[in-house]
């Protein structure tokens, strides 16, 4: 639970729940969610860290699979089932929140195992504030990752608030200078209540449907998302290259087991 700074008055304590989304099917790599990393399942490496921040106060599994949902029952791992039908993870976060009430919605990618609780105290700390409805996260980025379309890339006001997210290169740097300072996104997202609740009644909008990119409807509709900086990387899995990249970082690390 995270508190809400309000003039004159006692800090109001926010309830905060995190959503892990896990889909089964994945078209570069299926099954992903349930694939063994140094011996364990992604989706348990995923929980445990979520699990580990002292800030939310509900960590749930949201998934459209029998398989999922029975994994995460026999290894006493909170979990609900959603509509099949749900086109994004965004989407998957607010049929949670129909039925499950909270101030603050977190959103975790079932493929990120090397997720932190400092990513996630990152990603809160914004909401102290009134104005911010929507935050995620971003990391400077690796010089190797900076021409890949896979590593979003994001600017951002001075404020922090973004500007945009692009799989392209951006900034451009015109004249070769090499001095940008280019930040990479990760895919990890807090909402107020209200503006989780105006993402599915949004129309899906050009933007997001050009760069694939479901955070461009916020910006295309006018709803901030500010950006808060970690210097602590992840690497999503979405290949056989990314589970074996991923498991030789985790193995190095020797972390305790959940299951």
């Amino acid at each position: 639970m995270i508190d809400l700074e309000t003039p004159g008055d006692q800090p109001v304590k926010q309830r905060t729940l995190a959503v892990i989304p896990a889909r089964l099917s994945s078209t570069r790599l299926p099954r992903k969610v349930l694939r063994e990393i140094a011996g364990e399942p992604m989706l348990a490496w995923v929980y445990r860290a979520a699990r580990a921040c002292p800030l939310l106060d509900q960590v749930l599994i949201a998934t459209d699979s029998e398989e999922v949902l029975a994994f995460a029952l026999q290894h006493g791992l909170p979990a609900v089932f959603t509509p099949a039908d749900c086109p994004s993870g965004t989407d998957r976060v607010h049929a949670v929140a129909e039925s499950i009430p909270a101030d603050i919605y977190v959103n975790i990618q079932g493929d990120e195992p090397m997720l932190r609780p400092e990513h996630i105290e990152a990603l809160l700390k914004p909401f102290s504030s009134y104005e911010v409805q929507v935050s995620t996260l971003a990391t400077p980025c690796a010089p190797d990752q900076i021409g890949n379309p896979n590593a979003v890339k994001v600017v951002t006001a001075a404020s922090g608030r973004a500007l945009y997210f692009s799989r392209a290169t951006i900034p451009y740097d015109r004249d070769r200078q090499g001095s940008v300072n280019y930040l990479k996104h990760l895919g990890i997202y807090a909402y107020r209540r209200a503006a989780l609740e105006r993402f599915p009644k949004l129309s899906p909008s050009a933007l997001e449907a050009a760069e694939k990119l479901e955070q461009l409807r916020f910006l295309e509709n006018g709803i901030d998302i500010h950006v808060a900086q970690t210097p602590y990387d992840t690497v999503g899995v979405d290949t056989e290259e990314d589970l074996h990249r991923v498991e030789r970082i985790l193995e190095s690390m020797q972390p305790s087991r959940l299951l």
